[in-house]
Parts: structure tokens; sequence; C-alpha cells
């Protein structure tokens, strides 16, 4: 449990908090957290969704978006930010859902406050250190852009096909660009890679847990299952068919039933 206390001060969050669209509505609070390269934006087909019978709180991750900037990016220190954040706002229990990155923020948050979460919900990612370099192609790419002094969407684009060759990865990269300027802090993002990537194991926390699985997703792999188990006793895994590791974007309504099959039942 000491390991998942980080000794640094907790990171001032951006973010945004909706209030439920049915008026008198008793359901538990939903925070939403990003991956890697993303803003608070990322998840928005889940939170204007869930907004109509919850209050979503939606986040900028340290180092991302309009939150503050920090050299360490340990799962410590994210989510202590995230208890620090849960705690101006109000909010005693909880329902927590994180993308990747997001999503072991997530987990490393049930270490730091595990009674104040009801049910989490992992999508496409595991508790595991994963130990493989997925992102060098867009690191090269943020930094050609960068390096060439591009200010425009445009241009950018042109300038990272030459690194990756999916658009929708690009356009979702420049959605965090602006007037020449990334809104993610690349040289932490880069040095901090390997903690990024990587995983300490967090106590066994007894409660629900929904892990959502891209089925053409290398992230969430069988081989995972005892680490999973082990660390959430009560883990249940949900497959896409036919999607990658974006998995709400690629089939939103498959994972919003999942996530509403799962929270909504007492």
């Amino acid at each position: 449990m000491e390991s998942f206390i980080s000794m640094n001060f907790a990171m001032k969050l951006h973010y945004r908090l909706q209030e439920p669209e049915v008026a008198g509505s008793h359901a538990l609070p939903v925070l939403l957290i990003h991956g890697l390269f993303g803003t608070l934006d990322n998840l928005g087909v889940l939170g204007r969704d869930l907004k109509q019978q919850h209050r979503v709180l939606q986040v900028d991750l340290r180092n991302h978006g309009q939150s503050g900037r920090s050299g360490e990016m340990s799962y410590a220190a994210m989510a202590q930010d995230l208890a620090e954040t849960l705690d101006e706002v109000g909010f005693q229990k909880i329902i927590v859902i994180g993308h990747s990155m997001g999503g072991k923020a997530a987990m490393a948050l049930t270490a730091l406050i595990p009674d104040r979460i009801e049910k989490l919900i992992a999508i496409d990612v595991a508790p595991v250190d994963y130990r493989v370099r997925r992102h060098d192609e867009i690191f090269a790419a943020i930094n050609a852009v960068t390096a060439a002094g591009l200010r425009d969407r445009t241009s950018a684009t042109e300038c990272m096909r030459e690194y990756i060759k999916e658009d929708g990865v690009i356009q979702f990269l420049l959605k965090s660009f602006q007037q020449g300027e990334w809104r993610f802090n690349v040289p932490v993002l880069h040095s901090e890679y390997a903690t990024i990537t990587g995983w300490e194991e967090v106590p066994a926390w007894d409660h629900p847990a929904l892990f959502i699985r891209g089925g053409l997703s290398p992230y969430v792999q069988d081989a995972y299952r005892e680490d999973i188990g082990r660390q959430f006793p009560q883990a249940k895994a949900y497959v896409v068919a036919g999607t990658g590791h974006w998995v709400h974007a690629e089939k939103p309504e498959a994972v919003l039933r999942a996530v509403h099959r799962f929270i909504d039942v007492d």
C-alpha cells in the first residue's frame, strides 16, 4: 500500500463536472479518465450518455490538457491527483472508468481510496508491466512537427503521415495541438514512458471490476488473467469483437451496453 502513496504534492487537475439531466437522480457519480496523449474530452461518448443519470467528472491527467506539469508520471502520483480532485468536488463514493493509461490510474486509485470506489471499469488495459514500446512512431511524429516549427493542423497532418499510417491516430493527437504547441508534456511522457507502460502491483481490491477488451487488441490477453484476478478478485471481462485499442470509439454502443449492464445492477 505504501508504494502507492506519492511523496510529492498532488498536481492541480483541470476538470469538467456535469450534472445529471434527470432531476433528483440518486445514481453514484462517475469519474472518467483518459489515456496517454489524451484530454478530458476523449471519453466524451461515455460522458454524454452517463450524464443522463449520473454526475460525471472528466479530468485532464497531469502533463495532459490544461492540467499542471510535473517531472513525475507515476501511477501513485496520478492517483493522488485524482483523490484530491474528488475531495475538491465533494465526491465521497464513485464509479470510476478509465481507458488505457487512465485505466491503470483508476486501478491505482483503488489502492489509495479503496472504500470510496464502488465499481471499476478498465477499458482495454491490464494491471501488468507491458515491457513493450508501442508509441515510438507517435513520439517521432510529434517531435518532427515540433522540429519543423509547424503551427497549423493541415501541415502537421502531412508531416505526421511520414511516421503514422492511421489517420485516426493522427487526428486524435492533433486534438491536443494548438498554434504550434502540444497540450501534453512531450519530454516527460517520453522520459517516463517505461513508468507509464509499467506497473506496480496493487493490493487486492475485492469489489466489482469490469475489464472491457478490444477483440483485436493486444493490451488485455488471456495470459494476464492471473494478474487481473490476483489484484481484482471480482473482475469480469467483456470482449468487443472486431475492435482494437480504441474500443469505445470504434463501437461505442457495445461499450455503453456493457457499462450499463455493469453499473446499473445494485
